[in-house]
């Protein structure tokens, strides 16, 4: 298990990161979010040994990882990182050569890392004839070269058009089913959605909500107003849902009720049980499922900072 612990990093008298403190299971893909200038490069640059952080430990199974960054960690920054005048086997190589990998193992894991990256047969093409989405998966494949326990990618599916993007979320897949420990960044929050198994939202430098993909749903729902269409009765349904502690705020408009509602999947379906004892013809009943992206808006808005950290989300 990688764990961070009160991380702070400033440059210029600017507070970057500020008390982070995050946990990353082994054999996980973490997601990690945040808007421009949140800290989610400077603190993978740290993780990575790029950095150094001001203050603040970083632990790889119990144990400060100090110098050995070099062999237990696989760093894809936000640029190709290429060398164009190289054929992909000579890249391979190359970076082969700085963890000290002989020829025979440096053969083995190029084609093994190839394959999983679908670039076998790019193996003798030179990298500056790849496209974009394939120089982004051989980046990946050098990554893994050393065969380091934790892979950070930075922002790996920036500018790939949606076919290149799908191929590498297949790729992670992979991982996963390899027991990888990925630590993953991305603006687009439907594919880590889709391809992690734990989430981190991070802003102004520190943590704002931090758990497994079904505790981030689970936020998402309740965060999600209750959505309610009656055909008829609406003003019975409006004073029978008002009475109910677990709704906040209530509005409506023609059929349609919405109601900020703190209660739980068992709270909905008493209040719903309620509404069908007293005849009210409900034919829709349901949370705005209206996804990670709008989680993130909520929780990152200047408004609603405070209450997310005092909640401790």
């Amino acid at each position: 298990m990688i764990e961070i612990k009160h991380l702070y990093k400033a440059f210029d008298n600017h507070m970057v990161l500020r008390n982070l403190n995050m946990k990353i299971n082994d054999g996980a893909i973490y997601g990690f979010v945040g808007p421009n200038g949140a800290g989610k490069t400077t603190t993978m640059r740290i993780i990575a040994g790029l950095l150094k952080a001001d203050s603040g430990q970083i632990l790889i199974d119990g144990m400060d990882i100090g110098s050995r960054h070099k062999e237990m960690i696989g760093y894809m920054p936000d640029f190709f990182g290429v060398y164009d005048k190289l054929r992909v086997k000579e890249y391979m190589a190359f970076f082969a050569s700085i963890y000290s990998l002989d020829r025979e193992k440096t053969e083995q894991k190029t084609e093994q890392l190839l394959s999983l990256v679908k670039l076998t047969e790019k193996k003798e093409a030179y990298v500056d004839s790849l496209s974009r989405g394939m120089k982004q998966r051989l980046c990946l494949a050098r990554c893994m070269i050393h065969d380091p326990k934790l892979l950070i990618l930075d922002e790996p599916a920036s500018g790939l058009d949606p076919r290149a993007r799908y191929e590498f979320k297949e790729i992670i897949r992979q991982l996963r089913k390899q027991g990888r420990t990925v630590m993953i960044s991305s603006h687009i929050l439907s594919d880590l959605a889709e391809m992690c198994t734990d989430i981190c939202i991070i802003d102004e430098g520190r943590a704002v909500m931090d758990g497994s993909v079904e505790e981030i749903e689970y936020h998402m729902i309740t965060a999600s107003p209750l959505v309610i269409h009656t055909a008829g009765r609406q003003e019975d349904a409006i004073a029978l849902i008002r009475k109910n502690e677990m709704v906040e705020t209530l509005s409506y408009n023609e059929n349609e009720i919405r109601a900020v509602f703190k209660g739980g999947r068992e709270d909905e379906v008493m209040l719903l049980h309620e509404l069908a004892a007293e005849g009210i013809p409900v034919y829709s009943f349901g949370r705005d499922r209206s996804g990670l992206e709008t989680l993130f808006m909520r929780i990152t808005d200047p408004e609603v900072k405070e209450h997310a950290y005092e909640s401790g989300l």
